[in-house]
């Protein structure tokens, strides 16, 4: 049986871009250089888009990606039948096969769904976390958070070398990127838009917005379960309240008169 992981934890306090810790593929741990001047560098967006394009080749790379007739790619394509695109921003949905529990989003669209997130989450409940995501690209939430885990990590030197185009990364780099992207945070106007445009998303693409006050539900009772002293319990005070975020989105379905899943 798969287990859940702290990182799954950590992600969904956030739903937000998360640094997938595969079971396969162990990233370089810690940073060698933080904050050392990023505000003064600047990055086209060719620039952010190649280096974007990069990391998520690379995680798909160093990740199993479920086949076409995988029973978890099947589920998730039906899942998201209908999600095609992100204000502008086309969307690209692959199943990582490992057994840490998790999900994150790129800012060019791409979302990476892992199994284990799958194997315990319904339907309606992962469909919460994707409109999510989805919110984050679209607000450009995924785009500012990427840029600054760029600017502010070891890869700053290898972004600040290249005057002509973006720098290749080694895999060392890669790993100090998914490390900065990890401890990347949002706002909680940032969260609220993403909540916000999450339900818009799914409605508007025939989906039940239900799904998310439900995704939010089991994460709050997955919450509960833990420790009062665990780390998943102290995060708390810097994110949105879980109980308010389930009822302004139920609320917000009860007034639309939208059956409950």
């Amino acid at each position: 049986m798969k287990k859940i992981s702290l990182s799954f934890i950590l992600s969904l306090l956030c739903l937000c871009v998360a640094l997938p810790m595969s079971a396969q593929f162990n990233l370089k741990k810690g940073l060698n250089a933080v904050a050392k001047g990023a505000q003064a560098l600047t990055l086209s967006d060719a620039d952010m888009a190649a280096y974007v394009k990069e990391y998520i080749d690379w995680m798909d790379k160093h990740n199993p990606v479920t086949g076409a007739d995988d029973p978890y790619t099947i589920r998730l394509a039906k899942l998201t039948e209908g999600l095609t695109d992100a204000d502008g921003i086309p969307l690209n949905f692959k199943v990582y096969d490992v057994i840490d529990v998790n999900a994150f989003a790129c800012p060019d669209g791409s979302i990476r769904v892992f199994s284990s997130l799958m194997d315990i989450m319904t339907d309606e409940e992962l469909l919460g976390v994707i409109g999510h995501e989805v919110g984050h690209i679209a607000n450009r939430h995924s785009k500012k958070a990427f840029k600054e885990s760029l600017l502010t990590s070891a890869l700053r030197d290898a972004v600040s070398s290249s005057s002509s185009k973006a720098a290749a990364l080694t895999d060392s780099q890669l790993g100090d990127l998914g490390e900065a992207l990890a401890s990347a945070k949002y706002s909680q106007k940032q969260e609220k838009e993403a909540d916000d445009y999450g339900y818009e998303f799914l409605k508007k693409a025939g989906k039940n917005p239900w799904s998310m006050a439900l995704s939010f539900e089991k994460l709050k009772s997955m919450q509960e379960s833990a420790p009062k002293s665990s780390k998943i319990n102290q995060l708390f005070s810097t994110h949105p309240d879980l109980d308010t975020r389930i009822k302004r989105m139920s609320e917000r379905a009860t007034k639309e008169n939208i059956e409950k899943p």
